[in-house]
């Protein structure tokens, strides 16, 4: 379990799980809003989308100061980044060829889609993400239920949630949630998590028909 120092107030423990389910459950809807409500209502302007996620990264980093986090304590450091790629290495190594095989059986041609140029911005958006599903989500599920199965399948089935209504992709970021998670609770390490998402989602896209996949559209925006 976490280090209780990091209840700032020394608040009562269910009080303390109150408040740490309270900033999980507001983090997810701020980006189920970006999703599903901006996306819906005004013009697909990549500004105002980006409001609620930017009240969301404002909640995480005052969370973050409050509870006295370093930026090492969230994740951001290479002294175990060897350390979590070898607990990467097989799951994300599976999952690749896993995905080069149905890809292969689909289309009897290997990498059918074509490279992207917004693949090359990809690592960051997947840092992004991983802070975000481990360096808060995790990490205050941890404050809540502990280290162990209940924390790590809380963290799989929010980052499941934020990929619907897309069911493939949605069932594929269940397990992989469920994966990084375990594996950051080992070892919090935010660099080599973004390095397995990335090889993940860039052999997902070019291995899969779009068709199958839905161009990777989420919330609002997978009904075109």
């Amino acid at each position: 379990m976490l280090a209780e120092s990091e209840n700032p107030t020394q608040l009562p423990p269910a009080t303390a799980k109150a408040l740490a389910l309270w900033e999980i459950l507001s983090v997810t809807v701020s980006c189920l809003i970006a999703e599903w409500v901006v996306l819906s209502f005004v013009a697909r302007s990549k500004v105002v989308t980006a409001i609620p996620i930017l009240l969301a990264l404002g909640l995480m980093l005052f969370s973050h100061r409050e509870r006295g986090e370093t930026v090492r304590d969230v994740g951001f450091r290479v002294d175990n980044f060897v350390a979590t790629c070898r607990l990467l290495f097989l799951p994300t190594i599976a999952a690749v060829l896993l995905t080069i095989a149905v890809g292969w059986y689909m289309h009897h041609s290997i990498f059918p889609a074509p490279f992207r140029l917004r693949f090359i911005s990809l690592p960051l958006w997947a840092l992004f993400q991983q802070y975000a599903l481990n360096g808060f989500i995790n990490r205050r599920a941890q404050l809540a239920f502990g280290k162990g199965s209940t924390s790590v399948a809380l963290v799989a089935v929010v980052f499941s949630l934020l990929h619907l209504p897309n069911p493939l992709l949605a069932i594929v970021t269940m397990f992989a949630g469920l994966i990084w998670a375990a594996v950051y609770q080992r070892q919090p390490n935010l660099f080599a998590l973004a390095l397995s998402h990335t090889l993940a989602s860039i052999t997902l896209a070019l291995s899969l028909p779009p068709s199958l996949l839905n161009n990777l559209r989420v919330g609002f925006k997978y009904f075109g």
